[in-house]
């Protein structure tokens, strides 16, 4: 990322936000629902109510606890070609993650199952500008995640050792806003943080619903609950990876929906980045929406989500592409759409190269007063790869594109998302790994699978 951050509020508003964080942890606490939770927090010298799980933080174990945490980590990927860097000005782009809709080939919305995943996970794996799969990283349970993390090991070809040393898979954990942890989230937290593998840390705060109404509030309540949470990772195994999520956004006040792309939103987004640096911490921030089709909503909503992203300095961007409704439901098309704003974002960010070659000074001699450029060695050695080309922009005239069939940009993306899922070809993978992540799976579905009871 080569763009400068945008500070929203000042360093003693920062402050400000972080000791009213820290008087909320302290004072009024967070449930904890987990028992085994609570006992690691006790050990520590939080101050537990087991009567109600209410886990209250001394400030200096919150402050000593969230600076064990590194600023930067490596993802490690099964193919060391695609291994990320988190954190610094490092920027990473992940798909629509844990929608529980999907709106099919044909446009139909449907309840997502294992077919719908595939799509989306091969268009993901079609599209250059995505850096990892959100797929459904959700901390629920030990189980589940203990298979998770063996499943990583096996794909990766690698031996228990190796992932404890080489982070290679992550988990998202949103706090059940306000101010409680649910035990699913908790299991899989502490299974995360002993295996030395990210958690990213995102309270899903909605101002006037699950947090004050007032931006400020929600943006303290945030900030708690996001330091409870890096805490507790940091008293299961100080040095665990953790990332800095926020996702305040406000709720339209006449009918309770999420609002997503608004003002508020682009706000708590770059404020929510001042935080995570304020902690020095890689930051999650989100590419949302709340339309309910490919239109002008969803287009501008993604491009004001964006910008708050960027600008507030993200370093890991959840839903980058294919998010809609609020999170509702996934969509081909929109990821082919999220796919360009993304690569646009990318190209803003480039930096502009001023140099003798650059400045053109002898071809605008050239050329003189009232020539053109098209045909000078200058443009012609330049022009294939001068400007970005945009997936979904028309650029004909009027009549070229009415004698094409006037295509908007919907149609555009479902050609587009069509084309790339006909050309899909899987990634190449060891036989010998294959056959071992075959006979995972196949033992785990005879043995019952994940129990649900919690």
């Amino acid at each position: 990322m080569r763009l400068n951050h945008t500070e929203v509020v000042s360093a003693d508003e920062i402050e400000a936000i972080h000791e009213a964080s820290l008087t909320i942890l302290e004072r009024i606490g967070m449930e904890f629902l987990c028992p085994e939770a609570r006992s690691i927090m006790n050990e520590v010298g939080a101050d537990i109510d087991e009567a109600s799980g209410r886990v209250r933080f001394p400030r200096e174990l919150v402050i000593s606890s969230v600076a064990k945490a590194p600023s930067e980590f490596t993802l490690h990927s099964w193919n060391p070609d695609h291994d990320l860097q988190i954190g610094g000005r490092w920027l990473a782009y992940g798909t629509v993650g844990s929608a529980p809709h999907y709106i099919d080939r044909d446009g139909v919305r449907r309840t997502g199952d294992r077919n719908a995943f595939r799509d989306l996970l091969k268009l993901a794996q079609s599209l250059n500008t995505v850096h990892f799969i959100g797929g459904y990283p959700y901390s629920l349970g030990r189980q589940r995640n203990r298979d998770v993390l063996e499943m990583a090991r096996i794909a990766r070809g690698i031996d228990e050792h190796t992932l404890l040393h080489e982070p290679s898979v992550f988990s998202v954990v949103n706090s059940n806003s306000p101010l409680r942890l649910d035990t699913p989230m908790s299991q899989g937290m502490i299974e995360f943080a002993r295996h030395n593998q990210p958690i990213v840390m995102t309270p899903f705060t909605l101002a006037g619903a699950m947090a004050p109404i007032t931006l400020a509030g929600a943006l303290a309540q945030q900030n708690a609950e996001a330091l409870a949470g890096i805490t507790f990772l940091q008293c299961v195994n100080a040095g665990t990876p953790v990332v800095y999520g926020g996702f305040t956004s406000n709720v339209d006040m006449q009918s309770g929906a999420p609002a997503f792309g608004t003002p508020e939103y682009v706000r708590t987004a770059m404020i929510g980045g001042q935080l995570a640096r304020h902690y020095a911490l890689p930051y999650r921030s989100s590419n949302v929406c709340a339309a309910n089709a490919l239109d002008a909503q969803a287009a501008y909503e993604s491009v004001f989500s964006l910008w708050g992203c960027v600008m507030g300095g993200v370093n890991f961007m959840m839903h980058g592409a294919g998010w809609m409704e609020g999170g509702l439901h996934a969509s081909l098309e929109k990821m082919v759409l999220d796919a360009d704003l993304l690569q646009m974002v990318t190209q803003i960010m480039e930096p502009v190269i001023v140099d003798v070659d650059t400045l053109a000074i002898d071809t605008i001699e050239s050329v003189g007063p009232g020539g053109h450029f098209f045909g000078t060695q200058h443009t012609q050695d330049r022009f294939r790869n001068a400007f970005y080309k945009p997936l979904i922009s028309d650029w004909r005239n009027y009549e070229t594109w009415q004698e094409a069939g006037s295509p908007q940009a919907p149609d555009r993306a479902k050609l587009l998302a069509a084309r790339f899922l006909d050309a899909y070809e899987p990634p190449p993978m060891d036989p010998a790994i294959r056959a071992e992540l075959d006979a995972f799976v196949a033992r785990r579905v005879a043995e019952g699978g994940v129990p649900t009871d919690y």
